[in-house]
């Protein structure tokens, strides 16, 4: 059984940035993807990913904010939007993290 995308949105803020999101249930634990989830959420302005969080395979859960890539600790996917779109809010007032 494949892979269920379960969530997909792809919209533009005020400022003409792209925020695109997809969420995937997965039919079961893969060794990098424990909680079942494959996602991709990507905050992209002037055509350059700024903000990103994924667990692109082998990888593991991770996030991208601006140049920088940390790992990211997977708390279910409410946390993760929340995280995403505060990580946008701060990025758009200038503050780095």
């Amino acid at each position: 059984m494949p892979a269920e995308l379960i969530a997909y949105r792809k919209a533009t803020d005020e400022l003409g940035n792209i925020i695109e999101i997809k969420v995937w249930q997965l039919p079961e634990p893969a060794r990098d993807k424990q909680h079942c989830y494959k996602y991709s959420l990507v905050y992209i302005v002037n055509d350059e990913r700024v903000i990103g969080y994924d667990n692109a395979e082998g990888k593991g859960d991770h996030r991208h904010y601006v140049r920088a890539e940390k790992p990211y600790r997977f708390k279910g996917i409410d946390r993760l939007l929340e995280d995403f779109y505060n990580d946008i809010e701060q990025y758009k007032r200038g503050i780095k993290r």
